[in-house]
C-alpha cells in the first residue's frame, strides 16, 4: 500500500487511475490533465463556475466514469471533455476485467458502493447542476456509455437523435430541465435501455413506441403536458401520431452485464467525506468524516448563488405539483 499525501497529488497526476471525492464539501475547481484516469468521482461537493475545456486533447482519454453530480457547476455542458473522452468512445466486450475499487455511485436511480468495477463500465453523470444550452450533439459519439444523467440542470432545447447511437446505453435520465420538441424516434432503438426517465420537461407529441419504449410506464414521462400515447392517458390526434413497429428487446441483465465477481450493495445516501485513490502503484482507500485539504483549488467568481435558490425554489415548487 502507498501512502497519498495532499502534497503529493500533483507528483501522482502521471499515474492517477481512480480519484473519488465525495461529501467533502470540496470548492473550486478540479484537475484538468490527469491523462491515465480511468474514474473521476467529485459528486455532492461545492465545486462552482464552468467547466472550462482539457488543457490537453489527450487529458483524460482513459476516463470512464465521470461523475460531478450534486455541485454548482453551470454554463454550458463542458463539449471539449465529452470530445477528449476516447475510452468512452467504444466499447470492447473483450477487454473485460474487474477493478477494486471502492466508490459510491448512482446505478439505474439507486446509490451504490461499488466495491469491484467492470473495466468496461461507462458512466456519465452531470445532474444536480446549473448547466444550461442545449444538450452538445457529440455525446451520440460515446458509443460505449451504459449511463447518461443530466437530470436537474437548466437544459434547453430538444433532446438531440444522436442520442439513439448509444447502443449501449442502459439508463437515461433527463428528467427536470427544460426540453423541447417531440421525442427522437431513434431512442426506441436502443435495445438495452431499462431505465429512462424524461419527466418534468416541456415535450410534446407522440411518445415513440416498441422495443424498450412498451416498457416504461407513464412515471417516465409525466410532467410533459403535451406529450400523447402510450402509457400516458393523452391519447394523439392524427398529426402528433408517429408509431414505431414492435419488437423484440433485450431485457437488462445486470449479472451478465457486471459478470461473476461483481461486488456491490445499495446503500443509503451518506453524509460523511469519501475518498478513494487508485494509482497504477496499487490501491489506495479511506474515508473520513473530516479530511484534510488536498486539492489546491482556485476560486471562481461566478456567483451562483441566486441561480441556486431559484433552483431549489423549482424543485421543492411548482414543477412537482
Amino acid at each position: 500500500m502507498t501512502l497519498v499525501t495532499p502534497n503529493s497529488l500533483a507528483n501522482l497526476s502521471s499515474s492517477l487511475s481512480a480519484l473519488g471525492l465525495w461529501n467533502c464539501g470540496l470548492k473550486g475547481k478540479f484537475p484538468q490533465t490527469l491523462p491515465e484516469l480511468y474514474i473521476l468521482v467529485l459528486k455532492s461537493n461545492k465545486l462552482h463556475g464552468f467547466v472550462n475545456s482539457p488543457t490537453t486533447k489527450n487529458s483524460l482519454s482513459k476516463l470512464r466514469i465521470f461523475d460531478i453530480s450534486n455541485n454548482n457547476l453551470s454554463g454550458p455542458l463542458p463539449i471539449g471533455y465529452f470530445n477528449s473522452f476516447g475510452a468512452m468512445m467504444a466499447y470492447d466486450q473483450n477487454s473485460f476485467h474487474m477493478m477494486a475499487y471502492f466508490i459510491k455511485m448512482t446505478w439505474k436511480g439507486v446509490e451504490i458502493e461499488f466495491e469491484k468495477i467492470r473495466s468496461t463500465l461507462s458512466i456519465l453523470d452531470l445532474s444536480n447542476n446549473n448547466f444550461i444550452g442545449e444538450i452538445p450533439k457529440v455525446i451520440g459519439k460515446l458509443k460505449g456509455l451504459q449511463q447518461l444523467n443530466l437530470s436537474y440542470n437548466f437544459l434547453t432545447g430538444q433532446i438531440q437523435s444522436s442520442l439513439g447511437m448509444l447502443s449501449n446505453l442502459e439508463s437515461l435520465d433527463l428528467s427536470s430541465n427544460f426540453l423541447t420538441g417531440r421525442i427522437p424516434d431513434q431512442l426506441a432503438d436502443l435495445t438495452f435501455l431499462a431505465v429512462l426517465n424524461l419527466s418534468h420537461n416541456q415535450l410534446e407529441g407522440a411518445i415513440p413506441t416498441g422495443k424498450q419504449f412498451n416498457t416504461f410506464n407513464a412515471s417516465s414521462f409525466e410532467g410533459n403536458l403535451g406529450l400523447c400515447g402510450f402509457p400516458m392517458p393523452k391519447e394523439c390526434n392524427s398529426d402528433e401520431a408517429s408509431p414505431l413497429q414492435p419488437s423484440n428487446f433485450h431485457d437488462g441483465d445486470d449479472s451478465k452485464f457486471f459478470g461473476e465477481g461483481f461486488g456491490w450493495k445499495a446503500v443509503a445516501i451518506g453524509n460523511g467525506c469519501g475518498i478513494v485513490f487508485g494509482v497504477t502503484m496499487g490501491y489506495v482507500g479511506f474515508r473520513t468524516r473530516k479530511p484534510a485539504w488536498f486539492l489546491k483549488v482556485v476560486e471562481d467568481q461566478w456567483n451562483l448563488k441566486a441561480r441556486r435558490t431559484k433552483k431549489n425554489a423549482r424543485r421543492n415548487g411548482a414543477r412537482r405539483n
